[in-house]
Order: C-alpha cells, then sequence, then structure tokens
C-alpha cells in the first residue's frame, strides 16, 4: 500500500453549521432569494456533485440562476471557512502527524475550486498532506479524479477513506478499496472495512489488510 487518500467532510471534519452560515450571508448580500439553509439540509445533502446539491437546495431556479448562484455561495463559504470554527473530529490532527511519517496522504474531494486550500489553511493540516485534487479543479467524477491523483502521484496501491455511498460507488469504479468512517455524513450498502474513530486507522495493517470489502 503506497498512499492513503481522504475525503474531507464528514471524515476530516465537520463544517455544515459554518458553511451554512457564508450561504446565508451570500444569499443576503448578493440575491433577492428569501431562504435560509440549515446545517442539517447541508448534512444531508454534502458528498454529492456540486450540481446535484445546489439543485437539490434550490429547485425553484433555472439551471442558469443555479450557476450564478453557486459563484456567489462557493466563494463567501471558501473564505469563510479559511479561519471558521469548523469541528474537526477526534483523533484527526495526531492519527494524521502518525499515518504521514508512515505513508503518503492525499485529498480527493466532490468540493469546489478553492476549498481544499481554505480547508488546509484553517487546520494547518498542508504539512501531512502531499498532493490533493477535487471535481472544481478537475471537472471529472470522483472515480476519475481520484484515479488522476493516483497517476500524478504514481501511486499503484493506494486505499480512500470517505462516508458516503458516492465514495464507495467512486472506489468501486476506480477499482481502489475504501475504508468507511460511520461517524461521518452517509451510511454504505457494501460491507466494507469500517472505523468507528479516526484513530483506528493506526490499529490497520495496511501492507498486509487493504481495505477491501469484506465477503
Amino acid at each position: 500500500m503506497d498512499g492513503i487518500i481522504f475525503d474531507i467532510d464528514g471524515t476530516l471534519w465537520n463544517p455544515t453549521d459554518e458553511v451554512a452560515k457564508s450561504w446565508n450571508q451570500a444569499i443576503r448580500e448578493c440575491t433577492k432569494l428569501s431562504r435560509t439553509i440549515t446545517g442539517a439540509q447541508l448534512r444531508r445533502e454534502f458528498g454529492k456533485p456540486l450540481d446535484v446539491i445546489i439543485n437539490a437546495l434550490f429547485p425553484e431556479l433555472s439551471p442558469t440562476e443555479q450557476t450564478q448562484l453557486s459563484v456567489h455561495l462557493f466563494d463567501y463559504e471558501n473564505r469563510w471557512l479559511e479561519t471558521a470554527p469548523c469541528p474537526i473530529y477526534e483523533h484527526v490532527p495526531d492519527t494524521l502527524e502518525a499515518l504521514s511519517k508512515r505513508y503518503p496522504l492525499f485529498i480527493v474531494s466532490n468540493c469546489q475550486s478553492g476549498y481544499i486550500e481554505s480547508f488546509l489553511k484553517n487546520t494547518g493540516f498542508s504539512k501531512y498532506i502531499t498532493d490533493y485534487t477535487c471535481h472544481g479543479d478537475t471537472g471529472l467524477q470522483k472515480q476519475d479524479t481520484i484515479r488522476l491523483i493516483m497517476d500524478r502521484n504514481h501511486l499503484a496501491s493506494a486505499v480512500y477513506v470517505g462516508d458516503t455511498q458516492g465514495d464507495a460507488d467512486a472506489c468501486q469504479k476506480a477499482d481502489v478499496p475504501m475504508i468507511y468512517v460511520s461517524y461521518g455524513f452517509g451510511t454504505v450498502k457494501e460491507p466494507f472495512l469500517t472505523i468507528h474513530r479516526f484513530d483506528e486507522l493506526l490499529e490497520i495493517d495496511f501492507d498486509s489488510h487493504i481495505a477491501k470489502p469484506i465477503p
């Protein structure tokens, strides 16, 4: 095993309440909409492609209007999340530090361009992360973005750590094993190797037990 790739939201931190704050500010300042988005709404949507999220939350808008709105939402979000008090899941900092001494670590997310940079600036985790990319940068579906980061870093046998069925589907299409974090935003149908705390990653012998679906 030559690399570990992480999802962000629902895996490393939970930014939904803070994202909701930034979106509501963008709605007030940049639109005439009379809407309030909640963190609970975002938790149900996070992990999906961005256009799917925007369509689910603003179905009354045309595709063009949704695209125009998303520009404002993501701009406000990226700037706010650089310093917002987003909860980091327990044991994430020390576990990333320990894992980074053993393996190169990566991030692949369905997020917009600039989001990962805001996350890394907020948390200081850039010292642990070798490379990252996202849908906003590549325009690709998640499975193809996973393969892109693997090809770019010459990874032959990586594992993905995520929290939703969308992550599981992408991993199966990319032919990459997945570790499911049960504390995140979603559930998975397949019986993947599951962790209930982030530091349980330190107990896995990746070299002998690549986390393929358990029979």
